[in-house]
């Protein structure tokens, strides 16, 4: 009967080995690019979901197709203005929550 050599571990185990531990400057980098990949992500999904094109959604907030296919692939970091923007092209709701020491801030 044939071992198993291969060892289980969690995803978080493997990022604080191979990008560092939270608080690391490299895993705030590494966090930071994953958040962007997932607002781009959700910016995507939405304007397919409107059946827009990216030169739609473009022309709605007042920007290039470009800049629209570089925020949905996260090659470039937009503005915040433009990301509300986009959004609210899209009729999406947005909701930020902010944390404080692991304590959520209410504003």
């Amino acid at each position: 009967m044939a071992t198993n050599k291969f060892k289980t571990v969690s995803i978080d185990t493997m990022i604080d080995k191979h990008i560092g531990k939270r608080g690391s400057e490299n895993r705030e980098a590494f966090e930071n690019e994953l958040r962007i990949d997932l607002l781009g992500q959700a910016i995507k999904q939405a304007r397919q979901e409107r059946n827009m094109t990216q030169q739609e959604l473009g022309e709605l907030v007042g920007v290039q197709k470009a800049q629209i296919s570089k925020i949905e692939n996260s090659i470039k970091n937009a503005r915040f203005e433009t990301i509300m923007k986009v959004f609210d092209a899209l009729g999406a709701k947005v909701i930020f929550n902010v944390e404080l020491d692991n304590k959520k801030l209410a504003f």
